[in-house]
């Protein structure tokens, strides 16, 4: 669609605007961006149907705008933003990302300094040339400093399986304090991303001073960056920044939608307020100057004629348009997404016959302790020498080892399964003939990451035809802030697991989540079937599930779209009948 398109160009050239000191003009572009980019109509629709007339009638867009969405959309350039790039020739985009800096600060540096990218702003800061300037100083060239490094660290995003135990003990800690009446998460680890920039903490209290007194004296702080009655920020020396809002009673539903986001649900919903006559924000839900909904999150939803819905969907991928058929009462409405709860076992754990961390028996206790009915070894097969892979004699010796546990648990059981290697041509790297004797067979690629699309497409289909293959781990291959996805055409290889019956894994482990929330949403919709598995080396990592239920959640799933929400039977005449 072309209209996020052009709602980021119009917030840039506010920004440009903003920066040369021009009134009232960044504004409209503001405006203009909020509308466009929350059109259900692409706007090149709108163009082709209805001409430069039919753009004049979208709200905040007049003349001069309508214009340039003419001009863009007939040559996908705007001659006036590219007059203003090179009146100020700096990376926007970028820098307005340092903590600090705004559109007059950037302006400021570019004429001093000529500081145009993040680099040069570095380079600048350590020869100390920026502390000289009038309205900058020492601390702020520090700030600077810090912020960049920020960036730089995996370009300034955590993974939620790292950041999220931190964040709870904190919110814990907090949460313990007899000041504290009410509080949550915000932001996007409220939301369940898979990486985290920072961490948002909003509080209610009578006492804020005491609160923030507490969070400020927080062990592992390694900077105050501000300190006040109602906001305070910190950073750890794990690297990453922590928020705290002290929020009134009456606000707190409002500010913990404000604040949760993201950005663009949150720039429709305002949208809808404002078409409804009301205005929204972090203090409340208004109607001229009269408070009418604010202390739930619910009730601003049901004021504006939607369900409200839960957190990870908030994404500006059609949530909202769900929850209004919802709540006219369409059946059409939101998914009823999976939950934890959901979930009867884990089918992709290694045990110390592989290498990994613990004996058959000690995965066995953990995953019942989690009120699992079954768990899967799926130990590596013989290509992975690196992992101890079992060959087909070491696979027949753990089946019996499994047999015999057994029979010695009640309401559980221990099923056999393997995670095989598919080799460069799509074959197994172990014969049918153990692969028969298994409960079920996963298989993954762990080498030659590096084919070009067709073939490496080929590669992971020929796998799925194997009559044996159950379940395809990690299906992109990605490893978050490390490695990218394979070359792979997902279409044709969605396609095939809906033929063949095969199903794709979302695989729980903090640094791949793969599937990742957009294929997951996609896989759905062809009617894919997937899998939430941990990948746990370590009976500790069996915990990691709760990760890949986010994913799965964030990509729309709901219980009939995994099949580890079935029992024992029906798990079982799965594998049997659609493979």
């Amino acid at each position: 669609m072309k209209n996020k398109e052009l709602a980021k160009i119009f917030n840039e050239i506010a920004d440009f605007l903003e920066m040369q000191g021009v009134a009232f003009k960044p504004y409209a572009y503001q405006k203009a961006a909020i509308t466009i980019q929350t059109l259900e109509e692409d706007v090149s629709d709108i163009y082709k149907s209805g001409g430069r007339e039919a753009l004049l009638k979208i709200p905040g867009v007049g003349e001069s705008i309508a214009d340039k969405i003419e001009e863009y959309l007939k040559t996908g350039k705007i001659k006036y933003f590219e007059e203003l790039k090179k009146q100020t020739p700096v990376n926007i985009e970028q820098l307005i990302d340092i903590e600090g800096l705004g559109p007059k600060k950037i302006k400021i540096l570019y004429e001093k300094l000529k500081i145009r990218t993040v680099k040069q702003l570095e380079e600048a800061a350590r020869k100390h040339k920026i502390a000289k300037l009038f309205g900058f100083g020492e601390k702020t060239e520090q700030n600077i400093l810090q912020g960049i490094e920020f960036l730089k660290r995996n370009k300034g995003r955590f993974l939620l399986g790292e950041i999220l135990p931190k964040a709870e003990e904190i919110l814990t800690q907090l949460k313990n304090l007899k000041e504290v009446e009410e509080i949550s998460f915000a932001g996007s680890i409220r939301r369940m991303k898979e990486t985290i920039g920072d961490i948002d903490i909003l509080v209610v209290s009578s006492k804020p001073k005491k609160v923030t007194e507490f969070f400020t004296s927080l062990p592992g702080i390694i900077k105050i960056w501000g300190r006040g009655a109602t906001k305070s920020s910190i950073r750890l020396k794990e690297g990453f920044d922590v928020d705290l809002r002290v929020i009134p009673k009456i606000s707190y539903g409002a500010a913990l939608q404000y604040f949760t986001g993201s950005k663009e649900h949150n720039i429709i919903l305002r949208k809808i307020a404002i078409d409804k006559g009301y205005k929204l924000n972090e203090y409340g839900l208004f109607k001229g100057k009269k408070m009418v909904g604010g202390k739930t999150e619910e009730e601003i939803y049901k004021i504006l004629g939607l369900v409200m819905m839960p957190p990870e969907l908030r994404e500006d991928k059609g949530e909202i348009e769900a929850a209004i058929r919802q709540a006219e009462g369409n059946p059409n409405g939101l998914p009823q997404i999976i939950d934890q709860k959901d979930i009867k076992g884990d089918l992709h754990c290694h045990s110390n016959w592989d290498g990994g961390a613990n004996s058959l028996e000690e995965l066995a206790s953990a995953a019942q302790k989690m009120g699992y009915h079954y768990l899967g070894i799926a130990d590596h097969t013989k290509f992975l020498r690196i992992e101890h892979g079992l060959d087909e004699k070491k696979l027949d010796k753990r089946n019996k080892v499994i047999d015999q546990l057994n029979k010695k648990f009640n309401n559980f059981r221990l099923l056999k399964g393997c995670e095989a290697n598919i080799m460069n041509d799509g074959s197994i790297d172990i014969n049918d003939e153990a692969l028969k004797k298994l409960d079920y067979v996963i298989a993954g690629i762990h080498s030659n990451f590096k084919m070009n699309k067709q073939v490496m497409t080929a590669r992971i289909i020929n796998a799925l035809k194997n009559p044996h293959v159950d379940i395809l781990s990690h299906p992109t291959g990605r490893l978050i802030n490390r490695r990218d996805e394979y070359q792979i055409d997902l279409e044709k290889i969605f396609k095939a697991a809906k033929d063949l019956g095969k199903i794709l894994e979302i695989n729980s482990f903090p640094d791949r989540l793969d599937l990742n929330d957009n294929n997951i949403r996609r896989a759905k919709e062809i009617g894919v079937k997937m899998i939430v598995n941990t990948d746990a080396h370590h009976q500790d990592q069996l915990r990691y599930i709760r990760f890949g239920v986010a994913q799965a959640r964030r990509g729309w799933a709901e219980k009939q779209d995994i099949i580890n929400t079935n029992s024992l039977n029906d798990l079982l005449w799965f594998f049997k009948h659609t493979s």
